[in-house]
């Protein structure tokens, strides 16, 4: 494009002409990429890329969250060598007996 000041414009008319072509082409590659980006199967996709990547994202915090506390519960019961820590292992399992009869009980009184 030719400036505005008090130089005449000294392109010949096929110039002219071909600069005119050239930014039709590029206008309407411009306007073929934004019918692209505003159509609804684009936003739609890009919405559906952007909730996949979260929840990757948040299910592997999770499972790095969830991992570390199973190691941390492992580590309770069992030695680094890899055999059960019996001395811990048995309270907890008499604990655990116990509230499910507990629990069985009381069902049992709230239907008889």
């Amino acid at each position: 494009m030719s400036d505005t000041s008090s130089t005449p414009d000294t392109r010949t008319p096929a110039q002219i002409e071909a600069d005119i072509k050239r930014r039709r082409e590029n206008l309407a590659g411009t306007l073929d990429e934004i019918g692209v980006r505003v159509h609804p199967k684009t936003v739609v996709g890009d919405a559906r890329a952007k909730v996949a990547s979260s929840v990757d994202h948040t299910l592997g915090r999770a499972y790095v969250g969830v991992n570390r506390a199973v190691s941390d519960v492992r580590a309770q019961f069992v030695t680094e060598d890899g055999t059960p820590r019996l001395e811990r292992i048995v309270p907890v399992a008499l604990v655990v007996v116990g509230v499910v009869g507990l629990l069985t009980l009381s069902t049992r009184r709230r239907r008889g």
